[in-house]
């Protein structure tokens, strides 16, 4: 197996002109990476890769961590080329980097996930700033999101409901029928009770926990 069959980029040198070995350098791929983008596959996220490196390095990379598309040897300036490509194919684009090179594409992409380890430049592009390098914090960043949008559809419903049925009672609605007017201090209640129930289904978001596949 070559190096760069095992994710490595070779370098040769020389000495006085003359070859005298090789070095293999390489980024570690941190011990969860595979199992966050597990995580992100199964919530049906594509995941792509966008990598400088040479086509063999990046294949051995991407098998290594499950990634099924990936460009390799991309110019930094290309990135947001990239992006913008994919956003003309229809796709939605959320971009994850941390370099100086990364901030054109963050800013491009439809939502940027910039690392907060990373360079100052990229957390200024970014929509979102990850606090870890873990891709588990991408992951949970998006269950976030989705519990979020959740929440506050829960709770237009609940206040559309609520004024359904409780405009027209106020209104005299049940009067005539009935002979029933709603009380002052029962809507005032009733709306006291609507603002509770909403602000309590949404602090339920405090003890949000994002589950680890």
């Amino acid at each position: 197996m070559t190096l760069q069959e095992e994710g490595k980029t070779a370098m040769f040198v020389a000495i006085d002109g003359k070859p005298a070995g090789i070095l293999a350098v390489a980024d570690p791929i941190k011990a969860d990476s595979k199992a966050a983008i597990a995580r992100l596959q199964s919530n049906g996220i594509k995941v792509v890769m966008l990598t400088g490196d040479n086509r063999d390095t990046a294949a051995a990379v991407a098998k290594q961590v499950g990634v099924d598309a990936f460009y390799a040897e991309v110019q930094p300036e290309d990135k947001a080329a990239k992006v913008a490509e994919l956003q003309q194919a229809g796709e939605v684009v959320g971009m994850v980097g941390d370099g100086i090179n990364d901030a054109p594409a963050l800013a491009l992409a439809d939502v940027g996930f910039a690392i907060g380890t990373g360079t100052d430049v990229a957390i200024e592009s970014g929509d979102i700033t990850l606090m870890r390098g873990s891709l588990h914090g991408l992951a949970d960043a998006i269950a976030v999101s989705k519990a979020t949008l959740t929440n506050i559809k829960q709770n237009l419903l609940g206040a559309f409901i609520y004024n359904v049925a409780g405009v027209p009672i106020a209104a005299g609605i049940l009067y005539p029928f009935f002979g029933i007017l709603l009380s002052p201090v029962i809507a005032g209640a009733a709306m006291a009770f609507s603002s509770l129930t909403v602000v309590s289904n949404a602090n339920r978001l405090r003890w949000f926990k994002a589950q680890q596949h």
